[in-house]
């Protein structure tokens, strides 16, 4: 939950300071009347006068004081007729929408609930206030950007979603429905409600600019700008204390050997999914289908729906059908290494798409069962004897098993049909033929070699090298895109 603080406007800012009393000399000051836009949370308007300024103010006052009781308020409550309350500052100007100062003790309030420690120093936390209102101007020429683009779409229901899933998270951490009301208003939300509409708004500016971001990568407009190593070096001193310690990793190849189906056992599958490509092309409900008759239980629960993805994340057939597809069209069967599928695609972006699949897996028999065990046997024996093991991938390695290599894993993070095999290996090990369950919950053998294993300790640079030049590396590009940005539109700095 983010925590804020700062007032929603002015009218509601002065009535409250009014009732309250606040009469210091922190909370008021003297402006000239040509000033007055800096005190408001909204864009420069036409200047007013002391006198009209104090009359609004003084008519407010009036009109609260009768609605809470109909006695005067307290000498203490009225604003000096000279001088006006300081509800909020633009400190910056994007376009037509000023950044407050409001936000900037919000994002502050929000890094101090992270665990950031504030400077007593004023001249520190000037600079760090700076840096804020900049990261602030930073997002809103995106979100601006991207309001522009007319293929970006963000859809009310995605977001009413995205929110609606993190409200029953942060709900979840309550037993009770008044202890949840107590935290919100802890962190200066008076309702859920308004709570919900924070989220809303934070939630789609967020999708805004990813959406913005993903589509320049997609369409190659956002290129990765290569870091110099003083630059990494300097990325790595500057970030290593959140790093924490090294774990004990492993790294290793494998070779993955999945039975296949007979020719047969295909042609079955194959016309299966053809009867049911037909029958959904008559108007059968593609949701439904799915829960039916998808052997994938990642998504046949969800009625095949696999959400967004962008390119590089499916096997490549499945890609290739995907994003050749418009709205609403159901593919013919596309074989993969997994099984054969049916696709439709719900919408489209520049660079991904939303959409629904049916997998079928086509049936195996015992006999090429025993023919898969036999073949891991054989190459186990052939890696340990001194094979090396990069050329037996390329001839046997089934893609769909994952990857044929793994840098570095964490013990810890190894998963558990690999945790027991190959925890106690030792570098240069060929471990056992083990299982792992495949697509269908099928068995595939595994014939595994230690590359390396590392023992717990203090992260280095070399460590983290190349995880560092692709991040440092897109961050250096997205600001070049914001530089480029700050050029064509309207930024001014108040602070």
């Amino acid at each position: 939950m983010r925590a804020r603080i700062g007032f929603t406007g002015l009218t509601t800012a002065v009535l409250l300071a009014a009732v309250s009393g606040i009469a210091s000399a922190q909370d008021t000051t003297r402006v000239a009347p040509d000033s007055l836009r800096d005190t408001t949370a909204v864009a420069p308007a036409p200047a007013v006068s002391d006198t009209a300024a104090t009359d609004t103010a003084a008519a407010a006052v009036d009109t609260v004081a009768a609605a809470v009781d109909s006695t005067p308020p307290p000498p203490a409550a009225v604003v000096p007729p000279d001088s006006v309350v300081v509800v909020d500052r633009v400190l910056a100007v994007v376009g037509n929408r000023p950044v407050l100062a409001s936000q900037v003790d919000e994002e502050l309030f929000s890094r101090q609930a992270q665990g950031l420690k504030l400077p007593d120093d004023p001249k520190h936390l000037d600079a760090l206030r700076r840096e804020v209102v900049s990261s602030i101007v930073d997002e809103e020429l995106l979100v601006q950007q991207a309001m522009r683009d007319t293929t970006i779409h963000v859809t009310d229901q995605e977001i009413a979603d995205g929110v609606e899933q993190q409200i029953r998270q942060v709900r979840d951490n309550f037993t009770s429905e008044l202890d949840y009301k107590n935290e919100l208003k802890k962190a200066g939300f008076q309702t859920p409600e308004e709570y919900r509409r924070f989220l809303t708004d934070q939630q789609r500016r967020a999708a805004l600019q990813n959406r913005l971001i993903d589509g320049l990568k997609g369409a190659g407009k956002l290129k990765s700008v290569a870091p110099t190593e003083q630059e990494m070096r300097k990325y790595f001193e500057a970030n290593k204390g959140s790093l924490g310690s090294r774990p004990a990793t492993l790294s290793f190849q494998q070779i993955v050997i999945s039975p296949k189906p007979s020719p047969a056992a295909k042609a079955r599958t194959r016309a299966q999914a053809d009867s049911i490509v037909l029958e959904l092309r008559r108007g059968a409900d593609f949701a439904t289908a799915a829960r039916r008759f998808s052997q994938d239980p990642g998504s046949k629960d969800q009625g095949g729906s696999l959400n967004w993805f962008r390119r590089g994340v499916m096997v490549p057939e499945f890609e290739r059908a995907a994003f050749t597809l418009r709205p609403g069209m159901i593919s013919d069967p596309v074989e993969s290494p997994f099984g054969f599928h049916i696709i439709q695609v719900e919408r489209t972006q520049p660079a991904e798409v939303q959409a629904r699949h049916i997998l079928l897996i086509p049936e195996i028999d015992s006999a090429n069962v025993k023919k898969a065990h036999a073949l891991a046997n054989r190459l186990h024996d052939l890696v340990a004897r001194g094979a090396p093991i990069d050329s037996l991938q390329r001839l046997y390695h089934d893609p769909a098993g994952g990857e044929r290599e793994a840098e570095n894993v964490p013990m810890d993070k190894l998963p558990e049909a690999y945790a027991g095999p190959i925890a106690k290996a030792d570098s240069g090990a060929v471990v056992p033929v083990f299982t792992v369950k495949g697509p269908g919950d099928r068995d595939q053998y595994i014939v595994l070699k230690v590359t390396n294993r590392r023992s717990q300790g203090d992260i280095r640079f070399e460590d983290v090298k190349d995880r560092i030049r692709q991040q440092l590396g897109q961050e250096l590009a997205i600001r070049h895109y914001i530089d480029q940005l700050r050029k064509s539109t309207y930024v001014e700095l108040r602070i």
